[in-house]
Order: structure tokens, then C-alpha cells, then sequence
């Protein structure tokens, strides 16, 4: 039976990445990039093959590997992991760069910042005082060649290879054997005689060499530390303290940190100060943390970007995670977001911004709104409709109307990842719901303007079915910004219309706004008449046009539909929505439930007509369809418990009289024009003309729109029965046209719907024949069920108090 000796290097869990070692090292070890083989995580390998005849660079080399094992310390190189074998040591470490290779290659790239110099010194004088303070050690090696730096651009301290101890106990320092190396020695090792001097200042005239090699590059001979050279003036001070020929005046490491702290110093500023705050966030107040939060971005810019990606970035997710940060870490989070590859930000970001998004907490759903845009481009659309569309569309409910208008803005990068269901209908149910019942008069602007933008993500059906509706009945809204909105939003979807629909029920809504009080809404409703005219006229004079220019009409949602139109108008969310909070702070206004078009001016000597108030329905955070469906089941059971006690004969007389004041229009007298305006909805609900009647929700983009906002003009030269002098007094008093236009409606009725017209005079004595038919038909009615009623009280007999009817 044979047995093979295993192989450790084989059996070692990291392996070399096979290309040459890299350079910058004096030393016995050779640096080597690696990789764990379980995972292929980069790590750094040191390696020292034992040579024959070399027994003293072995000791010393065997030394440092029990070192790297033994000393922890957050500035020196972490130890990961080693082999020793009789012809090679291992030394595994994280992975790490020369600090003179780091440096020629920021030079090549640009050159190293006086921030990113100042926070490594710091970290290696940090070190050099835990050895000298902490452990009692001399290092005896501190040059550029034992500085090392990760990738975050942290400064690490290396090179082990030399350190004895400062108390006398284990021998006096190895022989380096190495001229590279024995030009950082102090001048007192050289004046010594052979004597051991162990004197902890002498790493400090080191620190002072490596200053001077940091800002000047290699040092050529000592004689050159006289002249500092490319060194800042406010380190030159505390350089020639390092550097002084006497040890007993060079500073402990401790003290020279502190001096170049002081204010105005080296090492006093914001990016140190941050990597301090950063090693001590685990112990930092709440209150601290949401200060240093808010102010890191301001920052950031300055900051190296490696820091920021391998540092910042994983403090600004663990607080997140485990210390209840909140929303102040989304901005310093997406900041850096932008340093990512895709592939980073899919696994570093993307699963906390989904998570973000189920949180209650309103500042952290409002600032996610606000900055959705840096990080909308990595979501791909199962992500965005499964879990990030179903928590937006509470911000539509909720109470804060600051939250309801960056939700509807948010929807302007949303609708391109929506599927059918959430974009054509969940979407539109919002929308309609918003415009037509929100109290917020710009919030109501902005859902028209949204509307507009992404009309052309909406599919054919929808289309036809809301954008008509939807911006008709923006043009009846109180809010000036509103009507402008509808205008321009009819003008940047003109591709999506047929003719008929151009000709039949835009412009009739566009020419009642020619006469709109507000400057503004007439132009921009000039200027749209005048488009959709030309486009009518081109049609008419070249009939075989009307091909092309209905060829979107019916298209599928297409993204680069109606940009044209969009353009033209010159429209965008910004610019409307950027009035939004001051208007909502400053000028409160009414919900649209109150009435559905301007209040114009009544020109004097018309008395003004008193307006019907219409107590708007009041709206939660909660599921306003869902009331309604309960408000009906309730009434169906309830109407269920009381079928034959309930008055037919009452519910039927109210019916007929509100068809026969639909019909009759003389017998309602002069009814003031607010008060039908404001009850507009509630007739239109009931027509059978509504295109969208299976929506139940109140607030569907239907309810209305063929009525129009305002009495059509006559025809020039015609005067109205109450102009002709019939020879009372002639008042000479004429009032502003518009606002002329806009009373007569006040004394006139207005007829239901387009295309109706009032023809009263020679179909009252029809109308009256029906009304008698009905009063009769009532009155039977009333008696067959009063008949019925008291047959069954004499058959049961009186029923008990509380007692339930059963079938």
C-alpha cells in the first residue's frame, strides 16, 4: 500500500495569481497578487523562498511572519492567514498596494490631493504610536517601501521585518544588510560605536524621511531632509521637529498628532475629521449621527472617490441596516451611488432603495421621490411593479400634499417600467381620483401636466377613454394654472386624436376658453385652436392625409409618441410644479367638487345669483372605493330589511321630478350658474353617454366632460330679447365683454350636453303632457301599494318590537 505526502502549498485555501511579483520592495519578501480559492476575493500574498546560506534573512523573515500573526491594529496591515514550510513562507494580508506604486500612479492620473496625504500620515503616525506607546516596540523599518494602501486609499503600515523591543528584552535590533533600507537611520545609530541605542525617537526621524519622500519622491541621501522642499508650510514646522539632529527634542508620536490637529493645522480638516467620526460611529449619539449625516454630503465631492465607494458607502449602509439613520443617509447614499458600476449598484443599493420604499416613515418616502431619478435607471420593471409601484401609490392618499405632488411627479419615470394593469388602470384610477377631488389646486395642475407627459405610454383604449376627459375637464377647473394645463396637455397628445374627436369635442372645449377671465388660458387656447385648425384644414384640402396623420391614433404605446407636440408647447413638470409648495403655502384653494369653473365677474345692474354650496366629500388615507362599496352594500341590506315598509311613492315623486327638471327647462325658473356647475358631476355619473362608466369611483375622468365650461356666443350681430329697447328706460351702462358673456349663463339656462340646443318655445306643450302622464302613473302607484301594505298588516297581524322579518 503507498502513501503520498501531502502538498501545503496545493492544500492552501489562497492561491497566486501567476504574473511577475510587484516592485517597490528592498526587503526578502516578494509582494504577489492573490485570491481565495473558495470565493476569488483579491488578498495580497508576501512571499519569502528559503534560501541556502541565508539563515539570518530567514530568522528575521520567520520573525515578521509571528509579528503579522500577533499585532492587530486597525493602521497596520491586517494578517488573514499563512503557511510555513520548510522551502517558502506565506504571509496572506488584504489587499494592498505600495505606497510608491500608489503614487506614481495617482501622479499619472493627476495628482494626489493634500487631503488624501494628510489623513494616510495620520494613519501611519496612529500606528507608529500604538508600537511605541502601546506595545513598547521600535519598528525600525518606517519608509515608503513599508507603507502599503488598500483600496479604500487607507495607508497601512508593513514591513515588520526589523522591530525589537524598546525595553532591552529580546535582543538588540537585526542587522538589515540592506543600503536601501540603512539610509533612514538617525545619525545617532552611526555615532554609536557598536553600542545599542534604543531610542523610540528614531522611528520618528523615519516618519520625517518618509514625509520628505511622500512630497519629493526618493530620498537620495540624507543631507537632502534639510530642504523641505514640495512640503506644505503648515507641516514644515513640525517636519524640522522630526528631522532635528538631537532625539531628545524630536515629539512622541501622540503629541505630533495632537500639534497637527490644532487648528490650522495639517491634519485639520474636513476629510480627517470625517474618517475619525467614521472609526467611531459605533459609539456615536443619534443626534451626532444625523448631523454628520447631513453635512457628509456637502462634502463628498472633494473626497477621493475610492474612499467614497469602499469606505463612505458601507458606514452609510450599515446605518441604515442596524442604526435606524433614516432618511438622511439617501443623500450621501445616492452621491456616492454615482462612483458604481451597474453591476455594484444592483447588489450594493438597489435592495436597501427597495426597502426604503416600504418604510412609513414620510421623510424617508418624500426624499426617495425627490431623488428617484438618480437611481431609476437600475430598476428593472418586475422590480419596479411588484415591489416598488405598490408602496408609491399610497402617496397618493396621503394627507401631506407635499407627498401627493412628488408622487405624481415620480410617475414621470415610473410609467415607462409600469405593465398594463398598474400604468392603464391603477395609474389612471389615481389620477382620475386626484383631479378631480383633491383640494390642492397645483397638485391638481401637476396630475393634468403628468398626464400629458406620459399619454403616449398609455395604450390605445386608454387613451381614446381618458386623455379627452381628462383635459376637458382640467379646462373647468378653478385654478388658472389647471386650465393652462389642460390646454397644453390637448396640444402635446394632438397626434393621439382622430379628426372627429378634434373637431367634435377638443375644439368646442377650446373655444369656451377664449373667453376665460385669465389672460393666459386665452392665448395658450388661441394658440391650440389655431394648431388644431391647420391640422383639420390640411386634412380637408388632401383627404388621402388622413392616413398618416391618424397613423398613431390607434398605435400601440410607443415612448417617442408626441414628443414633437411636447415640445412645441413648451410644458414640463419643473416649471409647473416648481409653484407648487409656494402656492400651497400661499394661496389656499378649493376642491374642484365645488365648482368646475371660473367665477367671472357680473357686469352691474345684473343682480349677482346666490351659489348653491356643495359640501365636498371628505377624503382619508384610507380606501375611498372601498367606502363607497360599503355605502352601497350597507343601503342594499338595509333597503332589503324595510322592502315593504319603504316609500315607494316618495322615492319615485323625487325621481320624476328631478327627470322632469331635466326635461322641462322653464320650470326651474333662473337657476344660478354655479349651482349647476357644481352639481355637474353628480348628473353626468347617471348619463348612459359616459365612456367611462365602469368606473365606480366618483372621481372618473366621465363625469361631465361633454358639458361645456362656458355659454357658446352667438353669432355676431345677433342681440339677445333682453337688449331690444321694448320702451322702458335704456341703461347705458355696458360692463367688460368676457364678463358680459360669462353672466349670461346666470340668467340662462345651459343645455346638458354638446349638440343640444334650446328649443323650449316649441316643445313646452309636449313637455306638459308628460309631466301630467307621470303624475298619474305616480298616483297609481301609490294607491296599489297602500293597498298591498294593508292587506298584509291584516293577514300577520302587528309584528314585535325588534322582532326580524324572515322569507
Amino acid at each position: 500500500m503507498w502513501f503520498f505526502a501531502r502538498d501545503p502549498v496545493r492544500d492552501f485555501p489562497f492561491e497566486l495569481i501567476p504574473e511577475p511579483p510587484e516592485g517597490g520592495l528592498p526587503g526578502p519578501w516578494a509582494l504577489h497578487r492573490g485570491r481565495k480559492k473558495a470565493t476569488g476575493s483579491p488578498v495580497s500574498i508576501f512571499v519569502y523562498d528559503v534560501k541556502p546560506g541565508a539563515e539570518e534573512q530567514t530568522q528575521v523573515a520567520k520573525a515578521a511572519f509571528k509579528r503579522f500573526k500577533t499585532l492587530r491594529h486597525p493602521n497596520i496591515l491586517a494578517y488573514i492567514d499563512g503557511l510555513e514550510t520548510e522551502k517558502c513562507l506565506h504571509v496572506v494580508t488584504e489587499a494592498v498596494t505600495p505606497l510608491g506604486i500608489y503614487l506614481k500612479a495617482r501622479v499619472e492620473a493627476g495628482g494626489l490631493k493634500e487631503l488624501e496625504i494628510s489623513w494616510g500620515l495620520h494613519q501611519i503616525v496612529k500606528a507608529l504610536s500604538f508600537l511605541v506607546n502601546d506595545c513598547s516596540l521600535i519598528h525600525n523599518n518606517v519608509c515608503m517601501a513599508a507603507v502599503f494602501v488598500d483600496r479604500a486609499g487607507e495607508w497601512k503600515l508593513g514591513g515588520l521585518d526589523y522591530m525589537y523591543s524598546a525595553q532591552g528584552n529580546g535582543g538588540g535590533p537585526p542587522r538589515k544588510g540592506i543600503p536601501e533600507l540603512e539610509q533612514y537611520d538617525p545619525p545617532e545609530l552611526a555615532d554609536s560605536s557598536g553600542r545599542v541605542v534604543r531610542e523610540k525617537s528614531a522611528d520618528m526621524w523615519r516618519l520625517g524621511c518618509l514625509i520628505w519622500e511622500v512630497f519629493n519622491g526618493p530620498l537620495p541621501r540624507a543631507a537632502a531632509l534639510r530642504n523641505p522642499g514640495k512640503i506644505p508650510k503648515t507641516l514644515v514646522p513640525h517636519y524640522c521637529e522630526l528631522v532635528g539632529a538631537n532625539p531628545k527634542v524630536r515629539p512622541n508620536p501622540a503629541r505630533f498628532l495632537q500639534n497637527c490637529r490644532a487648528p490650522g493645522g495639517f491634519m485639520s480638516n474636513r476629510f480627517v475629521e470625517t474618517n475619525l467620526f467614521l472609526e467611531e460611529i459605533q459609539i456615536k449619539e443619534p443626534a451626532e449621527k444625523q448631523k454628520f449625516f447631513q453635512e457628509l454630503s456637502k462634502s463628498l465631492d472633494a473626497f477621493p472617490e475610492d474612499f467614497c465607494r469602499h469606505k463612505v458607502l458601507p458606514q452609510l449602509l450599515t446605518a441604515f441596516e442596524f442604526g435606524n439613520a433614516g432618511a438622511v443617509v439617501l443623500t450621501p447614499l445616492f452621491k456616492v451611488g454615482k462612483f458604481l458600476s451597474a453591476e455594484e449598484y444592483q447588489q450594493k443599493i438597489i435592495p436597501v432603495v427597495v426597502k426604503m420604499f416600504s418604510s412609513t416613515d414620510r421623510a424617508m418616502r418624500i426624499r426617495l421621490l425627490q431623488q428617484m431619478e438618480q437611481f431609476i435607471q437600475y430598476l428593472d420593471e418586475p422590480t419596479v411593479n411588484t415591489q416598488i409601484f405598490p408602496h408609491v401609490v399610497h402617496g397618493f392618499l396621503d394627507t401631506n400634499p407635499a407627498i401627493r405632488e412628488q408622487t405624481v411627479k415620480s410617475m414621470l419615470l415610473l410609467a415607462p417600467k409600469l405593465n398594463e394593469a398598474n400604468l392603464n388602470v391603477e395609474l389612471m384610477k389615481h389620477f382620475a381620483r386626484l383631479q378631480a377631488k383633491d383640494e390642492q389646486g397645483p397638485i391638481r395642475c401637476n396630475t393634468t401636466v403628468c398626464l400629458g407627459k406620459i399619454g403616449s405610454y398609455l395604450s390605445a383604449s386608454t387613451r381614446h377613454r381618458v386623455l379627452t376627459s381628462a383635459f376637458s375637464r382640467a379646462t373647468r377647473d378653478p385654478f388658472a394654472p389647471s386650465r393652462v394645463a389642460g390646454v397644453l396637455g390637448f396640444a402635446a397628445t394632438h397626434n393621439l386624436y382622430s379628426m372627429n374627436d378634434c373637431a367634435q369635442k377638443i375644439l368646442p372645449v377650446l373655444c369656451g376658453l377664449t373667453v376665460d377671465p385669465e389672460k393666459s388660458v386665452r392665448d395658450q387656447a388661441f394658440k391650440a385652436i389655431r394648431s388644431f385648425l391647420s391640422k383639420l384644414e390640411s386634412v380637408s384640402e388632401d383627404p388621402t392625409q388622413l392616413e398618416e396623420v391618424e397613423k398613431d391614433v390607434h398605435a400601440a404605446s410607443s415612448p417617442g409618441m408626441g414628443g414633437a407636440a411636447a415640445s412645441w408647447a413648451g410644458w414640463a413638470v419643473t416649471g409647473v410644479s416648481s409653484l407648487t409648495s409656494k402656492l400651497i403655502r400661499s394661496h389656499p384653494t378649493t376642491a374642484p367638487t365645488e365648482t368646475n369653473i371660473p367665477q367671472r365677474p357680473t357686469p352691474e345692474g345684473v343682480p349677482a345669483p346666490a351659489p348653491t354650496p356643495v359640501p365636498a366629500t371628505p377624503t382619508t388615507s384610507g380606501h375611498w372605493e372601498t367606502q363607497e362599496e360599503d355605502k352601497d352594500t350597507a343601503e342594499d341590506s338595509s333597503t332589503a330589511d324595510r322592502w315593504d315598509d319603504e316609500d315607494w311613492g316618495s322615492l319615485e315623486q323625487e325621481a320624476e321630478s328631478v327627470l322632469a327638471q331635466q326635461d322641462d327647462w322653464s320650470t326651474g325658473g333662473q337657476v344660478s350658474r354655479a349651482s349647476q356647475v357644481s352639481n355637474s358631476d353628480h348628473k353626468s355619473s347617471k348619463s348612459p353617454e359616459s365612456d367611462w362608466s365602469s368606473w365606480e369611483a366618483e372621481g372618473s375622468w366621465e363625469q361631465g366632460w361633454q358639458e361645456p365650461s362656458s355659454q357658446e356666443p352667438p353669432p355676431d350681430g345677433t342681440r339677445l330679447a333682453s337688449e331690444y329697447n321694448w320702451g322702458g328706460p335704456e341703461s347705458s351702462d355696458k360692463g367688460d365683454p368676457f364678463a358680459t358673456l360669462s353672466a349670461r349663463p346666470s340668467t340662462q339656462p345651459r343645455p346638458d350636453s354638446w349638440g343640444e340646443d334650446n328649443w323650449e318655445g316649441l316643445e313646452t306643450d309636449s313637455r306638459q303632457v308628460k309631466a301630467e302622464l307621470a303624475r298619474k302613473k305616480r298616483e297609481e302607484r301609490r294607491r296599489e301599494m297602500e293597498a298591498k301594505r294593508a292587506e298584509r298588516k291584516v293577514a300577520k297581524g302587528p309584528m314585535k318590537l325588534g322582532a326580524r322579518k324572515l322569507d
